[in-house]
């Protein structure tokens, strides 16, 4: 790469700055260069993610006079919201969101909790599984699927265009392939991505599509008006309020007075996930959101939807039996809210290799056994064992 000749301005990424291991030799030229300068003003956006210790790693690498924070979701569910105010400076302004909503610059959002009843089949191993798979069995419910499902129909009858997102990437392939809907989640090539996201825009045929948590930020869609929510990661209230985001652009041809888009998050009843939605909705009820509860449907029964009978409800039940831990653990983005480029997690050789049916045994006859003895310290023959 050339380095910057007259360039009074850079635009780059916290992973970027912020990366710690060895870097190509053009990208160390730049870095330098990025070093070497006294700048003006930087501009962090999504500021709230400037304390986690990757990304605070920026500020000392940049050198500027002023810098200047912005975010729409000023809350972590950490203690460390507060460094902000030596890192960066005081809150200067906060815009109420109502006062936006009633002048027309956000949509008017009508947010809603649907609850739905767990199946006494999954209930039943929900309460007895101990393990992170009880995350599938509220996420897998066969009720919530059909209230998802439901809820798609209705609004596709209405030509609205919806985006359904899931933390759990069983549960997201899970969800789209048996409805048949796109889905968007981290190992999607950015090729498949915009062909998803250009459809979701200008196709008609396109108006639903599934997206994990990579979509929580990165994603700018005007033209979806309704969300709906399966899965979270725990009680963020951040996520829930960058989620709501998704939805809250200024429609065309809006009327203020009108609700134009809707946020649904399906709950299943009586697990934990009712705890952490109550936890994630804090800070969107404190800027003057208020949801709606809805514990039936009406017309859900008459609709024709999946998981009917309990044949089939006991099928899904086995195949999610059948996933593992690590199927229920949530997608981790790469560079998200400081985490490093890679993760350590507990295994065994067998699974990293595909052989985790496969034995490797090793037989030593005596006479190999005998001929090695002559080769042992004097020392370590005291403690063989056998003849």
């Amino acid at each position: 790469k050339d380095k910057p000749i007259g360039c009074s301005v850079a635009i780059s990424t916290y992973s970027m700055l912020g990366h710690t291991t060895k870097r190509s030799w053009e990208a160390e030229r730049v870095m330098e260069w990025m070093r070497s300068q006294e700048w003006g003003l930087i501009i962090l956006d999504e500021v709230h993610t400037i304390p986690a210790k990757m990304f605070r790693r920026v500020l000392t690498i940049v050198q500027a006079h002023c810098k200047l924070g912005l975010t729409a979701t000023l809350v972590r569910e950490d203690d460390k919201i507060v460094d902000l105010n030596f890192l960066i400076g005081p809150k200067l302004f906060e815009a109420n969101w109502m006062e936006l909503q009633n002048n027309g610059y956000i949509a008017k959002v009508q947010c809603a909790e649907v609850w739905c009843p767990m199946s006494p089949e999954f209930y039943r191993e929900y309460v007895a599984i101990k393990t992170k798979r009880r995350i599938l069995l509220y996420t897998m419910n066969p009720n919530k699927f059909r209230a998802c499902q439901f809820l798609i129909k209705f609004h596709e009858r209405r030509n609205d265009k919806i985006m359904v997102f899931a933390d759990n990437v069983f549960a997201l392939k899970e969800y789209a392939i048996r409805l048949n809907k796109p889905y968007i989640y981290g190992p999607t090539s950015q090729g498949e991505r915009m062909q998803i996201l250009q459809n979701f825009k200008h196709n008609p045929k396109i108006n639903t599509i599934f997206i994990s948590k990579v979509g929580d930020t990165s994603f700018d869609l005007p033209e979806a008006n309704v969300l709906i929510q399966i899965s979270s990661h725990g009680g963020s209230r951040r996520q829930e309020a960058q989620r709501l985001g998704r939805v809250l652009r200024a429609k065309k041809g809006m009327v203020a007075e009108e609700y134009n888009a809707y946020f649904y998050s399906l709950v299943s009843q009586d697990t934990q996930e009712m705890a952490y939605s109550t936890k994630r909705q804090r800070f969107l009820v404190d800027q003057g959101y208020s949801f709606k509860v809805i514990t039936k449907m009406a017309g859900m029964e008459e609709d024709n939807l999946m998981f009917s009978s309990r044949e089939e409800q006991y099928q899904l039940l086995q195949k999610v039996l059948a996933a593992t831990d690590l199927d229920a653990e949530e997608e981790v983005v790469i560079g998200e809210n400081g985490r490093p480029m890679f993760q350590r997690r507990p295994g065994t050789m067998s699974s990293m290799s595909g052989a985790d049916d496969s034995v490797y045994m090793e037989y030593r006859s005596r006479g190999s056994r005998a001929h090695l003895g002559n080769n042992i310290h004097p020392l370590f023959k005291r403690f063989r064992k056998g003849p």
